[in-house]
């Protein structure tokens, strides 16, 4: 699911989608920040 997660980010560039994604329990708090580069609030 992580690199799903990430592919989508690259192509849209929305934030919103990873942090719904952590919110599911689909990826971790370490890996939003790993993809967005910013800390997940």
């Amino acid at each position: 699911m992580f690199e799903t997660i990430k592919r989508l980010y690259a192509k849209t560039g929305d934030t919103t989608i990873v942090a719904n994604a952590v919110k599911k329990g689909w990826i971790t708090k370490e890996q939003y920040k790993e993809i967005t580069g910013k800390e997940h609030s």
